[in-house]
Formats: structure tokens, C-alpha cells, sequence
């Protein structure tokens, strides 16, 4: 059985929740590979509708075991109030796992976020004040808490000196913020180890023994590729690595072992927080595609940047994960369109490119160069195959995968799984 990455391959909010859904009703596992509690997955299937923050999307069937792996940062306080959330509405959560390497967001990564944003003051990244970026930034200085910290009470207190002795300089004498009292941070932090002793297990191992079962394992991204630490629109990116490579080392998978990358593309293009954005649109395009999509994040609420389909970054995408297909999602957000458009290619210095630069300031200056073809202004939510598309939509769709380099193996027409078109196997 294959391992599938199932990757954002845009700037984020994609509409991966639903695909992760409909995979993982055959799926023995859905392991979480990157981020935090700064993104969400909302999940509309026969149970209802969901939003999910930590909590794999395969959190909804009984064979399928979902694990937090080490490469996500985890919010206990959010983690168990999820926990609580889908206990409360009947589904049944004794099936999830986090790992015990999984670093830990501590309330002064809370603090610290906000304070660092509010001190950029008009360069703010555009954060979630979810404590990601701080949560990261200590495990790469090596004095991160992680969960299985809170197992154990002595390694608990004297990481939390540690830690503490740092972060409260910072605090106070940098950001001239209130300390974090020790005493107080260690009984909280054991408290969530006491709650969340049952799901806490070594997920490297567990995810192994799956993949030399031959079972069906499936990786799911949070953020998009655009945002990936390294690879994304630095500064303006999260905090983690979104990709394929991403997804294999945040769950200790070796590389040979993917057999699919599964790009999850929506038929236009959104954004949140700052940064450059080529196909942007501040008009009434702009506000149609945000209202009719409901562009607004299942996270903090913020409206979403939009803008037409980009086709550059969309290549970009393409080269450094190696995507084995795609979907489509959204394309009934388009339905009003009387025509649509596709970002081809950049212009920038008068010149025509095909590739994005890592420049940020460059990719600032950068014109998108559109094809524009006739929208089909016919509802396509009831649409269960391709060939009974309209003609526009098919060429939309087609022309898409060409530009991209990539067979789109399945289009969203809606939110709900029913809403879908599977024009090719994904698998």
C-alpha cells in the first residue's frame, strides 16, 4: 500500500482537509508532518462539519490511527481543547497519537510572538500570535520543552529553569514585557502531561511498523509550499517545511519510502499575512472571489488576500516537491466568472520570466503576465464528471495542468466530499 504526502502546494488553505477526508475512509494512518495550532483544516463529511487545528482529518474513522509526529510544534492547551471539541460532538479520539518528540508551544512563545510582531511594527510578518515561530526558534537553540518533558517531572523542572533563565531576559529587558513565573508555568505544563499522558507514544515507531505492514499511510501537510521555511517567500513564511522533504522527516520516514506526492492546488490563488503576491486583486474581483469562497481563515478569521490563478508559482512548486498529481479544489468559486484568468509568466525589468525569484524585493516588482479565457457561468457544484463539465471549465481545468506540469487528478466542486470529480486514480 502506498505512502502518500499530501502537500499545499500554494500559499496555505488549499482545501487539504477534505482531500485528507476522503483518503484516510481506506487509510490506516494520518500522520501531521509540520506547524502548529496556526493552521486549520476544515472538514465537511457525513458526521458533520468540522474544523480541526492538530487533529489529523483522519480523525473520523475507527481503523485509521492518527499521529502528531515530532515536526509539529504542539499547544496542549489547544491540542486538548480539540480533543474536547470532538469527544463533545461523538467522535472518539482514542485513536490518536502524539509524539513524545513533538516540541512543545509554552506560554512565553505566546507572549514572545506578539511582542516580536508589535516591535516590526509596519515589516510584521503577519503571524498568528500562536507562538509557532518562537516555539521553532527554541528547538533549533536546543532549549525547547518537548512533550515528552511532561512526563517527567525532574527533566521538566530543570528544562523549564533552563529556558526560563533566557526567556525571562528577553521578556523583560528586551521587550520590557511581565516574566513568566517558574513555578507556575511547571504545574500548568504538568497538568497538560497528566492529560495528555494516554495519547503521548514514540509516532516514528508507530508510522515504521505501519509503512513494513504495507499499509496505507497518509502525510498531511498544514501551511503551502510558498511558505516553507527555506524554499517560501522568506521572510514572509511559517515556521516549518511544508513539502515533501518536509513531510518525511516530521514523521522519521526515510525518503524512499513516498511513493506519492499529492499537490493540492485551489483554482485561484490566496494569501494571508504580508508578502509579495503577484495575482493579487484589490477590486471587485478581488471581494467576489473572498465572498463567494468565504476567505476567511479557520484559524484566526482573517480575510484572505486573493487573486487569480499563479501559474509561476505553481511550477515552482512543482520543481522542488515532485508532485505524482493534484487537485483541484474551488472551482465552483469561479461559476459567476464571465472570464477568468491564469498568471502564465512574470514581466519583470520589461523582460519575461517563467520562474519565481528568490529575491523578495524582485518578486515584489514582478507583473503578472495573463492568458484570459472565457469563464463558463454555469453552476458546476451538481457536476460528477469531467466530460459533463462546461467546455470553459474543461479547458480551465486542462490548461491549468499543462502550465503547472502536472495531471490534476480530481477537482473540488464544493465543500462537501460528494462535491467531487475524480477524473483520474490518484493512486
Amino acid at each position: 500500500m502506498p505512502v502518500i504526502a499530501i502537500i499545499g502546494a500554494q500559499w496555505g488553505d488549499e482545501g487539504k482537509g477534505k482531500i485528507v477526508d476522503m483518503l484516510a475512509e481506506t487509510a490506516n494512518v494520518v500522520a501531521r508532518f509540520s506547524g502548529g495550532d496556526n493552521a486549520g483544516h476544515t472538514v465537511v463529511n457525513p458526521a458533520g462539519e468540522f474544523k480541526l487545528h492538530l487533529v489529523p482529518a483522519g480523525i473520523f474513522y475507527p481503523q485509521c490511527r492518527c499521529l502528531i509526529g515530532h515536526g509539529v510544534v504542539v499547544n496542549p492547551e489547544s491540542l486538548l481543547g480539540e480533543i474536547a471539541y470532538l469527544s463533545e460532538r461523538g467522535v472518539d479520539t482514542r485513536n490518536l497519537f502524539v509524539s513524545d518528540r513533538a516540541h512543545v508551544v509554552m506560554p512565553y512563545h505566546i507572549m514572545q510572538d506578539r511582542l516580536e510582531e508589535q516591535a516590526r511594527q509596519n515589516s510584521a510578518i503577519g503571524t498568528t500570535h500562536k507562538g509557532i515561530g518562537p516555539a521553532y526558534a527554541d528547538k533549533a537553540a536546543r532549549v525547547g520543552i518537548r512533550v515528552g518533558d511532561l512526563l517527567d517531572e525532574d527533566l521538566l523542572r530543570s528544562r523549564l529553569t533552563m529556558a526560563l533563565a533566557l526567556k525571562n531576559q528577553l521578556l523583560t529587558q528586551v521587550h520590557k514585557a511581565s516574566g513568566i513565573d517558574l513555578e507556575q508555568v511547571f504545574e500548568q505544563s504538568l497538568e497538560w502531561g497528566k492529560k495528555l499522558s494516554r495519547h503521548v507514544a514514540d509516532t516514528s515507531v508507530m508510522i515504521q511498523e505501519s509503512v513494513e505492514r504495507d499499509e496505507m499511510v497518509l502525510l498531511e501537510g498544514a501551511q503551502g509550499v510558498m511558505l516553507d521555511l527555506d524554499v517560501g517567500t522568506y521572510p514572509y513564511v511559517t515556521s516549518s517545511h511544508p513539502t515533501a522533504a518536509g513531510a518525511c522527516l516530521g514523521v522519521g520516514l526515510p525518503p524512499t519510502r513516498l511513493q506519492h506526492v499529492l499537490a493540492i492546488f485551489k483554482a485561484y490563488t490566496t494569501r494571508v499575512g504580508g508578502g509579495p503576491m503577484p495575482t493579487e486583486l484589490l477590486d471587485e474581483i478581488g471581494d467576489l472571489i473572498c465572498e463567494r469562497g468565504n476567505e476567511y481563515g479557520a484559524t484566526t478569521g482573517r480575510r484572505r488576500r486573493c487573486g487569480w490563478f499563479d501559474a509561476v508559482a505553481a511550477r515552482y512548486s512543482m520543481r522542488v516537491n515532485g508532485f505524482t498529481g493534484a487537485a483541484l479544489t474551488r472551482l465552483d468559486i469561479l461559476d459567476a466568472m464571465r472570464t477568468v484568468k491564469v498568471c502564465a509568466a512574470y514581466k519583470l525589468d520589461g523582460k519575461i520570466i517563467e520562474s519565481v525569484p528568490g529575491d523578495l524585493a524582485r518578486l515584489a516588482e514582478c507583473q503578472p503576465v495573463y492568458e484570459e479565457m472565457p469563464g463558463w457561468e454555469t453552476p458546476t457544484s451538481d457536476v460528477r464528471r469531467f466530460e459533463d463539465l462546461p467546455e470553459a471549465a474543461q479547458r480551465y481545468v486542462l490548461r491549468l495542468s499543462e502550465l503547472i506540469g502536472c495531471t490534476i487528478n480530481l477537482v473540488s466542486v464544493g465543500a462537501s466530499r460528494s462535491e467531487t470529480i475524480i477524473v483520474k486514480s490518484l493512486v
